[in-house]
């Protein structure tokens, strides 16, 4: 039996050519209870139905939570999501200054926070950023859990930092200062800011003019004992180097990351306190990760292997080879130091190259581990010919061609390992032959071909392996102009 179109969404068919229209969580609970009442579904069905009937007519539901009201708790009033009855009470509660209600609302509104971010939405839209910012105040005034108000603020934030304003950033600051030595709450306001800054310009950079970049740096060196504070500051320290919001031209990134070098010493702080975590792959991911979203000039590179951080990526290479995220890193801040010329050499003469081809023929099957690889290789032979020598003896445009063989349908992995074969042989053409002979040309041929991001290096790889290339020359300025 076909049931039509309900009559809370006649209107919401979008035409021909527009983009997938949105609607309120409010619609989508109307349809839900007309299918229950009027349809005699049961609210599963109902649900499922609703979905169904949205989704044919191109309605996004990211935002929608998908499950049936819950009935009302007093006679008279509307069926309520779950996690808008806890957030009723929880403003009652702090209305009333009821810390030990407060307390356990806390908790409850956290954990359904968590869930989805369609739930965080609807209780951001139903006013729970003031709720819980009230929450956060009553909590240092009156003794109830500070703790579990940060944990509630941080699960609402995640995904949403647009909520965070000019006071909420004030009470993040002063927590970190105030109550620096309590690892907890230390680790669940750092959690707020890392949530309030991604793809959010504005935040870090408030957050930065506010002190935060030390105050993170701090929180490493005094809980470097402490892999989850360690791990979430370093977490907050990359974030503010991010460069990730499209709403403005031109962020700050440079900037914090210059700061928390020269400012607050912080490639000194990172590479000490990875010591402390020799087997924890998971601090070392991060501070790795870390590390090279700093190296943005050439003496931070060179600082990093004066301080022993390139004999650490090493070392921790050889030792952690069979920990692919970890390898991926490590490859991902050694592409970084290697920025700097002289690191290049550095890296190299660490025995570097042999290990980047054994950890890329290691995890070849992972797209991202080689894709990296090659990145790596890629900038350890640019413009260094005796590395272009050490890498070939190692295996490394081998490894680069059997990467490409492996993931044909992956345009990072194909682009970085073309870019590596341009420059093996841009200045030692005597590789051309040993690396066509490997099968190169109709690899990157057929990159070439699959991938229109890899159309310039594949066409600069072949040109320089001396393979015919059909070169179309741009407009030069001459035999006309622009105008029509």
């Amino acid at each position: 039996m076909s049931l039509g179109v309900p009559s809370s969404c006649q209107t919401l068919v979008p035409q021909v050519g527009m983009a997938a229209k949105r609607i309120t969580q409010e619609t989508f609970d109307d349809v839900v209870q007309e299918n229950i009442s009027d349809l005699g579904m049961d609210p599963e069905e109902a649900v499922i139905e609703a979905v169904q009937q949205f989704e044919s007519q191109g309605v996004d539901l990211s935002n929608i939570v998908k499950t049936a009201p819950n009935s009302a708790s007093v006679d008279g009033e509307e069926p309520q999501h779950a996690v808008l009855q806890t957030l009723d009470s929880l403003q009652k509660a702090v209305a009333d200054a009821d810390s030990g209600a407060v307390d356990e609302l806390l908790v409850s509104f956290a954990e359904q926070c968590r869930q989805e971010m369609a739930v965080r939405y609807l209780a951001g839209q139903k006013g729970a950023y003031p709720a819980v910012l009230a929450a956060c105040r009553l909590a240092c005034e009156e003794g109830c859990s500070l703790l579990k108000a940060l944990r509630a603020l941080s699960a609402l934030l995640d995904g949403q930092p647009d909520f965070l304003d000019a006071p909420g950033q004030e009470l993040l600051l002063r927590v970190l200062r105030e109550r620096q030595d309590d690892g907890d709450l230390t680790l669940a306001t750092i959690r707020c800011v890392r949530q309030a800054s991604l793809k959010h310009e504005q935040n870090r950079q408030d957050l930065v003019k506010g002190g935060v970049l030390s105050l993170l740096v701090r929180a490493v060196v005094r809980h470097g004992d402490r892999a989850d504070v360690v791990r979430e500051a370093c977490a907050g320290l990359r974030f503010m180097t991010f460069d990730d919001d499209i709403r403005v031209p031109f962020g700050h990134a440079h900037e914090h990351a210059k700061m928390i070098v020269t400012e607050h010493g912080g490639l000194r702080v990172l590479i000490e306190a990875a010591k402390a975590f020799p087997d924890d792959c998971s601090v070392l991911r991060e501070i790795c990760a870390t590390l090279g979203r700093l190296s943005v000039r050439n003496e931070f590179c060179q600082e990093i292997v004066d301080l022993g951080g390139l004999n650490f990526m090493v070392a921790l290479l050889a030792d952690c080879i069979d920990h692919q995220d970890l390898v991926k890193q490590v490859m991902s801040a050694i592409q970084a130091i290697a920025g700097n010329d002289d690191v290049k050499d550095a890296i190299v003469n660490a025995g570097g190259t042999d290990l980047i081809v054994l950890a890329m023929t290691r995890h070849l099957g992972s797209p991202l581990v080689c894709e990296q690889s090659c990145a790596a290789l890629c900038m350890l032979a640019l413009r260094k010919p005796e590395n272009c020598r050490v890498i070939m003896e190692g295996g490394g445009a081998l490894a680069a061609l059997q990467a490409m063989k492996m993931h044909p349908k992956e345009a990072g992995v194909q682009k970085q390992a073309c870019m590596l074969i341009r420059n093996l042989v841009s200045h030692t053409r005597d590789f051309s032959q040993l690396i066509l002979e490997m099968g190169a040309e109709d690899l990157i041929a057929e990159a070439r071909a699959a991938h229109r991001t890899c159309e310039d290096v594949a066409k600069a790889a072949l040109r320089d392996l001396g393979c015919q290339v059909e070169l179309r020359e741009l407009w030069t300025g001459q035999k006309g102009s622009l105008a029509r």
